[in-house]
């Protein structure tokens, strides 16, 4: 069984603010904005909602098939990568004389953030067809070019294949007429507590009516764990204590690798969520989106120690 990950291909380039944006950015002067912070640190990671979903659906053993475009300028490194992991790389569309797609993201010491995108090769990310591909049982069409997200809705639904719809900083591209196509074409949506309020005004559906139109409507509420509207009620997750909080980077992405996986091994909402949660957990507890590498033996221990039974 594979999943189709349509979305972003990145270099994330993080840096740290060793203050606090509030301190800096006054309310009332927000109409002649004009900051500088001094960024002491930088990493460059590898990134994308895609890759960084991918990344999580394969540690917890999934088939993660990515769909996703890269430039020839820069696409070399995230290529030996995916060979490296051991994640096909069929699907990921090399683009020439353009440059990946580059994520400026500034930290603060409370986890806030500021990011600049560049989406580069991203905008292209179209000309991949989502039907095309082999073998899938599942999709999710996650952050990506306007185009792409729009055309692999529409080919995946056509194509029969249960996906999730994860519009995330895609959002603000989204009229609402579209959003409600998106949603209607889509098996599951997936959201933050934010997103959530925004997609509902945009639509001009409440959260009852957006759950009504979905197998399930899974809204992330970050240290509060999430909430998953389905059929049979709402299951409400708990958030999973880190051993450290590091680094925000890519959580969203790696919850999303949880609630793949548990979609597909057909785990149920309870169980499902709960693993989210603790792969958001492990990612927060190191820098950079892809850096954390527990083995499967050491995510069952892990689940087992925060809700008191075994991962199947």
């Amino acid at each position: 069984m594979a999943t189709l990950i349509c979305g972003s291909l990145a270099y994330d380039n993080i840096m740290t603010f060793e203050g606090r944006f509030r301190e800096h950015i006054l309310p009332e002067q927000v109409h002649i904005l004009n900051v500088s912070f001094l960024v002491p640190t930088m990493r460059r990671e590898f990134g994308g909602c895609a890759g960084n979903m991918g990344y999580s659906l394969h540690l917890l053993g999934g088939d993660a098939r990515i769909m996703g475009a890269l430039g020839a300028v820069d696409a070399q490194l995230y290529l030996d990568r995916f060979d490296q992991l051991g994640i096909s790389r069929e699907h990921v569309l090399v683009l020439a004389d353009t440059y990946s797609a580059q994520a400026m993201i500034t930290t603060d010491l409370e986890n806030n953030q500021i990011t600049a995108f560049h989406p580069g090769a991203m905008m292209q990310a179209h000309l991949n067809h989502a039907d095309e591909a082999k073998d899938i049982t599942l999709a999710i069409v996650g952050p990506d070019g306007y185009d792409a997200m729009t055309q692999h809705s529409e080919r995946l639904a056509a194509a029969g294949v249960p996906f999730v719809f994860d519009p995330g900083q895609g959002l603000p591209l989204f009229d609402g007429a579209t959003l409600r196509r998106m949603i209607e074409l889509a098996t599951y949506v997936a959201v933050n507590d934010y997103e959530a309020k925004l997609v509902s005004d945009k639509t001009g559906w409440s959260i009852e009516e957006i759950a009504s139109r979905v197998d399930a409507l899974i809204i992330t509420l970050g240290e509060h764990g999430a909430q998953i509207h389905h059929a049979g009620g709402m299951e409400t997750i708990p958030a999973v204590t880190a051993r450290q909080v590091l680094d925000p980077t890519g959580c969203g992405d790696a919850f999303r690798g949880g609630l793949l996986y548990g979609i597909e091994k057909q785990l149920g909402w309870a169980t499902t969520g709960r693993l989210a949660s603790l792969m958001g957990a492990l990612k927060i507890e190191h820098q950079g989106p892809q850096n954390y590498a527990p083995t499967r033996a050491e995510i069952n221990e892990r689940f087992k120690q925060a809700f008191g039974y075994d991962l199947s």
